[in-house]
């Protein structure tokens, strides 16, 4: 960069840089960096732009910027990415929490919650997410939902690590375990399952986005030959609870809906639902034991 050049400069040549070099959304990766450098967001980066780029800031800038060029994703640079309003520690242990999962969130939550309605005794809906990672979706329903007993698990010790660090900085207790999808809750009562499991089709993985297959981690991305592995040993898993959940949730890769429905209606579930993103891309599939 220039040794003399006002915030909207660097921001735009940085933008440039990225475009050229073939980074998608080159602007909004753009501002990401920026705004952690600086330690601006919001109306305070853009009342800064015409101001000059802080001169003890410039090696980070270009640091990070370089770091961009070479497929690492901004959000395992600044370590964090926001999911439902909150800002959630990442590292390259956990998948980075995306958009569409925050549509599972909110499905879960308004299903448990008439759930609660409707049971009759007043204990607690235990909820479970299988396959944590940085803890996103449990910390998410655990806030929405401070009455429920939310667990989660994840095969990863370090991926646990991480959401436990997000538990402690958002305040929101979880019981965390380690193991293999459900496993760790054998012989335990679960109200509403929830996951978001590996679903990427084997063959598949190498055409990903660079910054997907070389940065984040495998096992939160393979799924097996035809990326369904994962849902079918929670479904085969589910024998080692005592009952059937009455909710069950997953979200799930493009075009794999009608199995993923196949399989929860064999399972036991009498009402599936399947919900599309903002883009109408079949990504979660739902079921509500009747009985």
């Amino acid at each position: 960069m220039k040794p003399e050049q006002s915030i909207r400069e660097a921001y735009v040549e940085a933008s440039s840089f990225l475009s050229a070099h073939h980074v998608m959304e080159p602007e909004s990766n753009s501002r990401l960096l920026l705004e952690w450098v600086l330690g601006l967001e919001g109306s305070a980066f853009y009342m800064a732009m015409f101001e000059p780029f802080p001169y003890d800031k410039q090696s980070l800038w270009q640091e990070v910027i370089m770091r961009k060029v070479s497929g690492e994703p901004a959000q395992y640079i600044i370590g964090e990415q926001e999911f439902y309003g909150e800002r959630f520690i990442v590292t390259p242990a956990v998948l980075i929490p995306r958009p569409e999962t925050e549509l599972l969130v909110e499905a879960i939550v308004k299903i448990g919650q008439r759930l609660m309605v409707e049971r009759e005794d007043q204990s607690p809906v235990v909820c479970a997410d299988i396959g944590t990672g940085s803890g996103a979706i449990a910390l998410t329903i655990a806030r929405m939902c401070p009455t429920w007993q939310v667990w989660a698990s994840d095969i990863s010790p370090d991926a646990l690590a991480v959401a436990k660090q997000n538990s402690i900085q958002q305040q929101t207790p979880i019981s965390w375990h380690e193991g293999n999808l459900l496993e760790p809750f054998a012989g335990q009562h679960i109200d509403i399952l929830v996951s978001n499991p590996p679903y990427i089709p084997d063959a598949d993985i190498l055409a990903l986005q660079p910054e997907v297959k070389d940065y984040e981690p495998m096992t939160a991305l393979a799924g097996g030959p035809d990326g369904l592995g994962p849902y079918r040993m929670m479904m085969t898993q589910l024998a080692l609870l005592p009952a059937l959940p009455k909710v069950i949730g997953f979200e799930l890769g493009i075009g794999q809906a009608q199995d993923v429905a196949d399989m929860v209606r064999v399972a036991g579930y009498e009402h599936i639902e399947i919900i599309a993103d903002l883009a109408g891309i079949e990504r979660h599939v739902i079921g509500i034991k009747e009985s």
